[in-house]
């Protein structure tokens, strides 16, 4: 991977829309040789698919609380974060904690009602998000 399709990435994730004429504007390559690098990136599944961002608020749902669980019971525990709809990430760990969870709700019943859910397979830290300082930043290189 070169500076060229470091460049494209980086515009890429502040833009997923950008049409390719304007990347190839602002990456200095005609748009169908731009066209051809982002197939490539595709192809090698550096760029796994395109996605909105939406805004939870706007849904109602106004709690985003972050879950650090400990747990014997791996698949289990895998497989039933997988069928929780609150759950929108769930990311495997090493060290102290098992699972870092990241739980986005309507409300702080739904929340504890989902933690009380979490009890049998194990121990859960639960961290309420108040603000956040930094989100969707794109990878440096």
């Amino acid at each position: 991977m070169d500076e060229i399709d470091q460049s494209i990435l980086i515009q890429l994730q502040e833009n997923a829309r950008i049409s390719m004429t304007e990347l190839g504007k602002k990456i200095g390559l005609s748009t169908p040789a731009t066209n051809e690098r982002v197939k490539k990136l595709e192809d090698k599944e550096v760029i796994k698919g395109y996605r909105a961002i939406i805004d939870p608020e706007k849904l109602n749902k106004n709690v985003t609380a972050f879950i650090l669980f400990d747990t014997k019971q791996g698949k289990k525990f895998k497989d039933f974060c997988k069928g929780q709809p609150v759950v929108v990430e769930c990311h495997r760990l090493a060290g102290q904690f098992s699972y870092l969870i990241k739980v986005v709700t309507e409300s702080v019943k739904i929340l504890e009602e989902f933690i009380d859910a979490t009890l049998p397979f194990g121990e859960p830290t639960t961290l309420i998000k108040l603000s956040s300082v930094v989100e969707y930043k794109p990878f440096i290189y």
